[in-house]
C-alpha cells in the first residue's frame, strides 16, 4: 500500500461510520487516501472525520474539485491506483450499472481505469432483490470487484445477509487487487501454529508457536494469486480471508490433513511447530495430584516434513528450523536430510526473533548451497521476501526443465 493513491467513496448508509476505520488502516499501511462523500453520506458521518483521518480535504461536490489545492487540475480518476466504495448502497450500485454519473463519486468511478472494489451494505431483502442481483452481476461482468457482505444483525433490526464486511477484510481485498500475481496457477500448502499432545482431558504438551509466520505466508501467497490451503494448529489469530483452512490439534491430525491435500499442491511451506513427542498413554480422566512423583513416558511423533520429502516429486518444499544455536550447522543438515528446496532458520533466543512476536530474524538456506542472512523485519514483510525467493527458484527450475 505504500504511496498508493486510494480513492475511498462513501455513500449514504448507516455503515458509513465503518469507513472511518478503513481510512485509518489504509493510512497506517502507507496509502495516500482521498475521500469522496455523497450528500447522503454526510448525514451519517461528518467530512471532518475523514479529513482528519486521511490528512486530505474531503471531496463532496462535482463542480468545485478544481478548488482543491493538492489535486489541482489532475482528476481523482486519473490519480487513483484503486477505488473503494465503502459502504456501497443498492442505489449507488444501481446507478453504476445503469451508467448514471450525476455526482462526483459516480463520475469518478466511471472515469477511472483503476480497479474498483465495492463493499455492499443494505437490508437483507434489498440484497436478495433480483433487480439488485442483476445490477451486481452486470458490474461483475464489466470487471468491477465486490467484497461480499457479512451475515448478522443489521441496524434495521433484521438478521441476515447485508451487513458491511469488516474493514480488515475489505483491506485484505484491496491488498489482493494491488498485488502482483506472480504465484497465479500455483497451489500452495502452508502449515502453521503448534500442535497439542494430550496427557489427559485437561492437560497437554505443546510449545510457544503463535502461528503468525504461517498466517502471514498464507495471506501473502493468496494475494499473489495462489490457491492457498492453510493447515493450522490451535492459535488465536483471525483466519486469513480467501484461504481454505483446515484446523487440527495433534501431530497425527496435522499429518492426516497434510497428506490428504499434498498430492494437489505445487508448493509446500511447513512453518508449523509440530511437537516432536507425545505421551505414550493418554489418561481418560484427570490425573489427580498426589505426593508421589508423576512419571510420563514420551514417544516420538511422526516427522511430517521428512515424510513429505520422501514423496515430494516435482513440488517445491520449504521447511522452518527454530534453533537455539548452531544454525549454520543444523539448518543445512536438516535441509539435506529432509530433501528440502529451502529452509528458513532462526535463533529463537534472539530479541525479535522468537515465538509470539510480530518480527523475525532469519537466514535462508537453499538446496544449491547458497545462504542469505536477512535483517530484522516484520513477519508480513518477511513472508513476501520468502515468496520472492520461492518465485525466483521456481522460475529457474522450470527454465531448466524446459531446456
Amino acid at each position: 500500500m505504500k504511496d498508493k493513491v486510494v480513492i475511498l467513496g462513501v455513500t449514504g448508509g448507516i455503515a458509513a461510520y465503518k469507513a472511518a476505520e478503513l481510512v485509518r488502516l489504509l493510512v497506517k499501511g502507507g496509502a495516500r487516501v482521498h475521500v469522496i462523500m455523497t450528500k447522503a453520506a454526510q448525514h451519517f458521518v461528518s467530512p471532518l472525520t475523514f479529513q482528519t483521518l486521511s490528512g486530505n480535504p474531503v471531496h463532496t461536490e462535482l463542480f468545485n474539485l478544481i478548488e482543491e489545492q493538492e489535486i489541482g487540475h489532475i482528476s481523482l480518476a486519473e490519480r487513483a491506483d484503486l477505488v473503494l466504495i465503502v459502504p456501497a448502497t443498492a442505489n449507488f450500485i444501481g446507478k453504476l450499472a445503469s451508467g448514471i454519473a450525476d455526482d462526483l463519486l459516480a463520475t469518478t468511478v466511471m472515469a477511472t481505469r483503476a480497479p474498483v472494489l465495492l463493499a455492499p451494505a443494505m437490508n437483507t431483502a434489498m440484497y436478495q432483490n433480483p433487480v439488485y442481483r442483476e445490477n451486481q452481476e452486470k458490474l461483475l461482468r464489466h470487471g468491477y470487484h465486490f467484497v461480499p457482505p457479512a451475515t448478522g444483525m443489521l441496524a434495521c433490526g433484521w438478521e441476515g445477509e447485508g451487513k458491511l464486511q469488516e474493514p480488515s477484510v475489505i483491506l485484505e481485498e484491496a491488498f489482493n487487487l494491488l498485488s502482483l500475481k506472480d504465484l497465479k496457477g500455483e497451489k500452495v500448502l502452508v502449515t502453521a501454529g503448534p500442535t497439542r499432545e494430550e496427557l489427559d482431558p485437561i492437560r497437554f504438551f505443546s510449545n510457544y508457536s503463535s502461528g503468525k509466520m504461517g498466517y502471514a505466508l498464507a495471506r501473502a501467497a493468496r494475494r499473489r494469486g495462489a490457491e492457498v490451503t492453510l493447515v493450522t494448529g490451535p492459535v488465536s489469530l483471525e483466519a486469513p480471508w480467501g484461504v481454505d483452512i483446515v484446523r487440527v490439534t495433534s501431530a497425527y491430525e496435522m499429518l492426516d490433513a497434510v497428506l490428504r491435500v499434498f498430492p494437489e499442491m505445487t508448493v509446500v511451506i511447513k512453518t508449523a511447530a509440530v511437537a516432536d513427542y507425545r505421551p505414550e498413554e493418554r489418561s481418560p480422566g484427570k490425573i489427580k495430584k498426589s505426593e508421589t512423583p508423576l512419571t510420563v513416558r514420551l514417544v516420538k511423533n511422526p516427522d511430517i516434513l521428512a515424510e513429505l520429502g520422501k514423496t515430494k516429486g516435482n513440488r517445491f518444499l520449504v521447511g522452518f528450523a527454530a534453533e537455539t544455536g548452531e544454525i549454520g550447522a543444523n539448518a543445512p543438515q536438516k535441509l539435506q536430510q529432509k530433501n528440502l528446496d529451502l529452509i528458513v532458520a532462526n535463533d529463537v533466543t534472539r530479541a525479535g526473533a522468537g515465538f509470539a512476536v510480530d518480527t523475525n530474524i532469519v537466514t535462508l538456506y537453499f538446496k544449491d548451497g547458497r545462504s542469505e542472512e536477512l535483517s530484522l523485519m516484520g513477519k508480513d514483510e518477511l513472508a513476501d521476501v520468502i515468496l520472492d525467493r520461492i518465485v525466483a527458484a521456481l522460475g529457474q527450475k522450470r527454465e531448466k526443465e524446459n531446456g
